[in-house]
């Protein structure tokens, strides 16, 4: 008689049996054992063993690519990555635009870009333009007349400041330590023409401005 194995089924005699023939039942034994394990033949370096069903001993080898992730590839406009450990990532900004830095865009169109003007409101009869106020409005409120001077060294070419007179006394622009060029009565010291006239001043060189606007 045979006996089968308690997770298996394998047949093997019992050790009762009073006659046996042992050659058979270990071929059967082994047969069996051979069909059962030959999902675990094959594979290759690296690969693992992975169910493909719920039946007992039912195994495929594959890829070692599940679970965890195995490799980060930086695609355009990132760099770093990398296929084991601790993987950074970081922005390329050779290519890709930093928000967080200053950077130069080159041939790049802005479609509907939006800038808000900001604003610098002086009150008082003087007040001498600093770096800050490049792009934005700067505007006088004062009865009486108001001077607006422009520092040496503090403005580049190309930088503009907008000035407006919003109230009873009109400003004047001087020139200080700096240039000044413009097409009112006094060239190098311009006055806004009227209340809530307005003017553009322009870094054109080093220490040389350009005033365009209501002036007189």
């Amino acid at each position: 008689m045979t006996n089968p194995t308690t997770y298996f089924g394998w047949q093997m005699p019992t050790a009762t049996d009073l006659v046996t023939d042992l050659p058979a039942d270990f071929e059967v034994f082994g047969q069996a054992v051979d069909t059962d394990f030959q999902g675990l033949l094959g594979g290759t370096t690296g690969q693992i063993l992975s169910k493909t069903s719920a039946t007992d001993l039912a195994f495929t080898w594959i890829a070692n690519d599940q679970g965890d992730i195995t490799g980060v590839t930086a695609g355009t406009g990132i760099s770093g990555g990398g296929t084991s450990g601790a993987v950074t990532v970081s922005i390329d900004t050779t290519v890709t635009a930093d928000l967080t830095t200053a950077q130069t865009l080159t041939n790049k169109t802005l479609t509907s870009p939006k800038i808000n003007l900001a604003f610098n409101a002086q009150t008082g009869t003087t007040y001498t333009l600093v770096a800050t106020d490049s792009g934005k409005l700067v505007t006088s409120s004062n009865a009486s007349a108001v001077v607006f001077t422009i520092p040496a060294g503090v403005f580049s070419a190309g930088e503009q400041i907008n000035i407006q007179s919003i109230g009873v006394g009109l400003t004047t622009i001087s020139g200080g330590a700096v240039t000044i060029t413009s097409t009112g009565a006094s060239a190098i010291a311009p006055i806004l023409r009227a209340r809530y006239s307005a003017a553009t001043i322009i870094c054109t060189a080093s220490n040389v401005f350009t005033v365009l606007g209501d002036i007189a």
